[in-house]
């Protein structure tokens, strides 16, 4: 596997060492493997080595039982698990504020009677806020990488930028905003494409196809080839929205995105639990890159009939990211959790308990999900040449020994809080579950205050009525 040729200068510039991990890797075809007692080198952010063999090592200093030797940090991580780091691909941050007040709804009940008047009512600072508490949250999840696609996204980049972590960053739009909401959208994904020292991604991000008409979503297309941009879109979310658009167009959800023209441009399509048969040759002849992001969760929670055809999907080379969507809805923003659920659902929905395996479902949650938001080439594996975006997993507990297959251990019986340290970029962001760059108790109490105001429905108001 992995072993790299270090040169002088590198062997003499690293920042970053960990040693004695056990380091989940992909082969040359893409299978998940596991390197023991490995030591990953990191320099200026870029994974140099993945290593076993000492040689590799000769030139750099001894570490041995020290927490730092010269500027460079030493990571001791016998009896853990280093891994990519997850991305959540597909997610609302600032409707971790909302958590818990739309329980037991169906879907058009929780956006019309509750989530989209208490979302009228959104300032900067509340959207600043739960963005800070969301990234908290998926910094002690082992999560490096969010995809994000909601209002007030100058505010979102700014807490990016604090945090420390990585994302894909999206302002959303419908077409009852005229022309100005696409516009908006397009500003903001140039002016921050690059930002917090290229941590930030940008994307366009048009709501659903029962929000935006025809010609924005084909002037989106547009758009997105003109600039080289992502489009993060919600589609085929679930089957009464492919019901209902085949009954009022005569076309899928995903038909309709096909004759926009955004099959042709990269494309994240968020949920897709009411991808049909007849979308499969569809999707099978987009020209653009086009990936699909699973929340399964929240279809459980909103008791959808379908989920995600990963099986189909995957069959077609598309790859099939995981995601928590917004925690209001999903009460959550773990993809640990997303992760052993996309395993258990696909065994339960196909009817086949060798489909998904643990190896498979690790596949998803790291390199399928770094190629769904754009950035397969950067993220998803610890290798040579990869941004250093680094967890490192505790399997020490009573819930996670013995290890007999360390894959099934990681997926059916880590969790979240079993992750010790997040790195992204090679910067610490938390080590030994403490957080470093965020102030949760801070956080939290100024949420609080603000929670009257922000809950407020007296007013009527309503961003957008839900009539699919």
């Amino acid at each position: 596997m992995t072993s790299s040729d270090i040169s002088p200068e590198a062997k003499t510039a690293a920042d970053l060492i960990i040693t004695g991990c056990t380091a989940l890797v992909h082969d040359d075809h893409e299978q998940i493997d596991f390197v023991e007692d490995a030591t990953i080198v990191v320099r200026d952010g870029i994974i140099e080595a993945v290593t076993t063999d000492p040689k590799d090592l000769s030139g750099l200093p001894d570490v041995t039982g020290l927490p730092t030797a010269g500027g460079l940090t030493h990571i001791d991580a016998r009896g853990q698990v280093a891994m990519p780091g997850l991305v959540n691909c597909h997610t609302h941050t600032p409707m971790v504020a909302l958590r818990g007040i739309a329980e037991d709804l169906p879907i058009e009940e929780w956006f019309n009677d509750v989530i989209w008047p208490i979302e009228s009512n959104l300032t900067d600072k509340d959207v600043e806020l739960g963005a800070r508490l969301a990234c908290a949250e998926m910094i002690r999840g082992g999560v490096t990488c969010f995809a994000d696609h909601y209002f007030s996204m100058d505010t979102v980049a700014a807490v990016t930028a604090e945090s420390g972590m990585r994302a894909n960053l999206g302002q959303a739009y419908f077409s009852s905003q005229g022309a100005e909401g696409r516009e908006r959208s397009l500003e903001f994904a140039l002016r921050h494409r690059g930002g917090a020292a290229g941590r930030i991604s940008t994307s366009l991000a048009p709501h659903a196809p029962y929000t935006v008409d025809d010609a924005d979503l084909a002037a989106t297309a547009r758009l997105a080839r003109e600039h080289g941009l992502l489009v993060h879109i919600h589609a085929a979310e679930n089957r009464d929205q492919t019901d209902t658009s085949l009954a009022r167009h005569g076309r899928t959800p995903i038909e309709i995105l096909q004759g926009a023209g955004l099959l042709d441009v990269d494309l994240l399509i968020a949920h897709g639990t009411g991808i049909v048969e007849r979308d499969l040759p569809v999707l099978a002849g987009a020209t653009g890159r086009v990936a699909v992001a699973s929340a399964p969760r929240g279809y459980l929670k909103f008791a959808w009939p379908t989920t995600t055809p990963v099986r189909a999907l995957r069959e077609l080379g598309i790859p099939v990211g995981l995601g928590t969507d917004g925690a209001a809805s999903n009460s959550s923003l773990d993809v640990w959790d997303a992760m052993a659920l996309t395993a258990l659902v696909q065994k339960s929905t196909e009817g086949d308990p060798r489909w998904l395996t643990s190896r498979q479902a690790l596949h998803h949650a790291t390199l399928q999900s770094a190629r769904a938001v754009g950035l397969g080439q950067e993220i998803g594996s610890l290798a040579p040449g990869r941004r250093a975006d680094i967890i490192l997993v505790d399997l020490t507990g009573p819930h996670t020994q013995p290890v007999h297959d360390l894959a099934a251990t990681l997926v059916h019986s880590a969790r979240s809080s079993d992750v010790r340290t997040t790195i992204v970029d090679g910067r610490v962001l938390m080590r030994e579950r403490e957080l470093l760059t965020l102030d949760v108790p801070g956080i939290v109490g100024e949420l609080g205050e603000r929670m009257p105001s922000l809950l407020d429905r007296s007013h009527g108001r309503k961003i957008q009525e839900y009539d699919i």
